[in-house]
Formats: C-alpha cells, sequence, structure tokens
C-alpha cells in the first residue's frame, strides 16, 4: 500500500526535473550576463565569493526546503540563524565582550549552537505537530520570540572577538573552496540520496502529499515531521555560524530578513509549498540563482532595497510557473 501511496510523489519528483533542469541555462544566462556587465564578476575569486556567500543561505534554505516537503512553513529559521551562535559565542567569550562571564571551552560553546537549534526545532515541531497549531502563525510567533531575545541577550550590541573555531568554517579552505562550502555541498548530497533512495525520504514526500493517507499506509507522521523541524533548526543554527564566520562578527539584526530570500530559492528551485514536491538538486540550483543575482546585482551598485524587490518579483514569477506547470490551483 505504501508503494502506490508515493508512487504519486515520485513522479511529480521526476516531472520536477524538467523545471529544475530548466533553471541552468537561466544560470548560466545570468553569469554571462555578469560577465558582460562587470569585468571581474567571471574572475576566480568573485566566483569563489559567491559560493562562500551563499554557503549560509543553503544550509538555511536545505532546512526550509524539507519542512516544505512535509507540507508545513518554518518562518523562524531566519531567528534560529542569529540566537544560536549568539548565545553560543556568548558562553564562550568574556563577560568584557558582551559575554554571559561563564567563559566555557569553545568546544562546548559550538555544541551549544547545534543543541540551540534543536531545542528550537522540538518546540516548534511539539507545538505544530502534537498540539496541531498552525505553522504559519507558530512560526511566526517563534520568529518574534528569538528575535527579541537576541536582541535582549546582546543588548543590541555587536558581538566581537570570537574565538578562531567560530570563523573556521568560513575562513578555513579546501582545494581553494572555504569549508563552509564543502559543508553545504555534503549535506545536500546526503538530503538529496535520503529523498532518492530512503525510504524515510519517501515518508516526507507521502506526509507533503498526503498526511492521513500517510498515516493510513502505517507511515509514522508524527514522528518523521518533528524529526524534520529538528533537523531544518539545527542546519539554520549551521547556517548561522557560517554567516557568522563570513562577516567575522554577530550583531543583533543577523539572519532578518533572510526568510524571504529563503523562501525565493526554495520556491524557485521547485519546492511545492503544497508539500509533496521538490528535489535537493532544484533547491541549490535556486540558491546558486539567488547568489548569482545577489552578486550581479551588488557589483552594479543596486540599492539594498532594490534587491530585495527583486526577490519578491522572483517569488511571484516562481509561482505563476509552478501554477501553470502543475495545473493545480494554488488555494
Amino acid at each position: 500500500m505504501t508503494d502506490v501511496l508515493v508512487a504519486s510523489p515520485v513522479r511529480a519528483k521526476r516531472t520536477g526535473w524538467l523545471r529544475e533542469l530548466a533553471l541552468l541555462p537561466a544560470l548560466v544566462v545570468l553569469i554571462l550576463i555578469g560577465g558582460l556587465v562587470n569585468d571581474s564578476f567571471l574572475s576566480f575569486d568573485n566566483l569563489i565569493s559567491v559560493l562562500g556567500a551563499s554557503a549560509a543561505l543553503a544550509l538555511v534554505v536545505l532546512g526550509e526546503s524539507l519542512v516544505l516537503i512535509t507540507g508545513k512553513f518554518d518562518l523562524s529559521l531566519e531567528s534560529t540563524v542569529g540566537i544560536a551562535p549568539a548565545l553560543g559565542a556568548m558562553l564562550v567569550i568574556p563577560a568584557l565582550s558582551a559575554g554571559f562571564g561563564t567563559e566555557l571551552p569553545t568546544f562546548a560553546g559550538l555544541v551549544a549552537i547545534l543543541v540551540v537549534g534543536a531545542l528550537v526545532g522540538v518546540v516548534n515541531a511539539f507545538l505544530i505537530i502534537k498540539l496541531q497549531l498552525n505553522a504559519f502563525i507558530v512560526t511566526l510567533a517563534m520568529q518574534i520570540v528569538l528575535r527579541g531575545l537576541l536582541v535582549g541577550a546582546t543588548n543590541g550590541k555587536t558581538l566581537f572577538d570570537l574565538p578562531e573555531s567560530f570563523t573556521n568554517l568560513s575562513t578555513t579552505t579546501f582545494l581553494s573552496l572555504p569549508m563552509s562550502v564543502w559543508l553545504a555541498a555534503i549535506a545536500f548530497a546526503i538530503a538529496g540520496w535520503i529523498l532518492r533512495y530512503h525510504r524515510i525520504g519517501r515518508a516526507l514526500y507521502a506526509i507533503g502529499g498526503n498526511r492521513e493517507a500517510a498515516r493510513a499506509a502505517g507511515i509514522r507522521v508524527d514522528r518523521i515531521s518533528m524529526m524534520v523541524f529538528v533537523v531544518a533548526g539545527v542546519l539554520a543554527a549551521l547556517g548561522g555560524l557560517v554567516l557568522t564566520g563570513y562577516v567575522g562578527a554577530l550583531n543583533a539584526g543577523q539572519g532578518s530578513g533572510m526568510v524571504f530570500t529563503v523562501f525565493a530559492a526554495a520556491v524557485i528551485g521547485g519546492i511545492s509549498l503544497d508539500g509533496g514536491r521538490g528535489t535537493m538538486f532544484g533547491a541549490l540550483t535556486g540558491v546558486l540563482l539567488i547568489g548569482v543575482v545577489q552578486n550581479l546585482l551588488t557589483l552594479s551598485q543596486v540599492p539594498a532595497f532594490w534587491i530585495q524587490s527583486v526577490y519578491g518579483g522572483i517569488i511571484l514569477v516562481a509561482l505563476i510557473i509552478s501554477r501553470f506547470a502543475s495545473g493545480k490551483s494554488q488555494l
């Protein structure tokens, strides 16, 4: 019965490959336009910079994509990007540097970052899955709560003098690529393999396609759904650590507004807001497309508020394409 249940999502996933592959020519065209607009765009250093700048976004998009595939939302990931590394850092740095004064070992601070991300996921999962509250409202409220906690804990200050371990992912390179890029690539590869070949991956598509049918087929819907929220929280915390290393500091607004970029990358990458459709290849392509667009606009000295407008337009266009490609109403 389970095989019958997952057959439709699998067919939808195969059809989705056409749309995801269509992003590759668009990506190539953007790169060519970038080379024409700015001579430095196609330089090796700038292309590496695009990948490095996209690593944090990629990890958060991965977490959001997994949640979306199960038919839920998580708007709080952008705040987890800020609060998780902030609390981890404040446990390590001295009080004179705006820390808590505990001055724990650096390793403990890094573990705390992942634990905070996981705890946020657990709370979200409990409220949404167990108490059956609306995912959009719950995670929006959690986003606001975490943002307030971050500002309160840091007193609105920027954290400097961070340990090297907090920046190594973004500053250490292997084969000319930052370790953060390798981390994001490995995470996407593992998630892609699970979604394509593992029973848990098939269960995620089934849950997103029809939760009650998945439950009737013997899939542990609640347990798997809760696990996805926890994984997403951990990935967002990792993304926050990568972003901290990339910037070299941690301010009280870290991650603010990131959710718009995350949804833009996921949606144009073919991740369905209705659940049950999308692949990691598509999500990764969406991240790269957003990264190239952002870099191109930045090199062209386009003001930041126009960049946000572009992201909004990208989401609208992607939704329109998705509507006509699927032939289904999104109401």
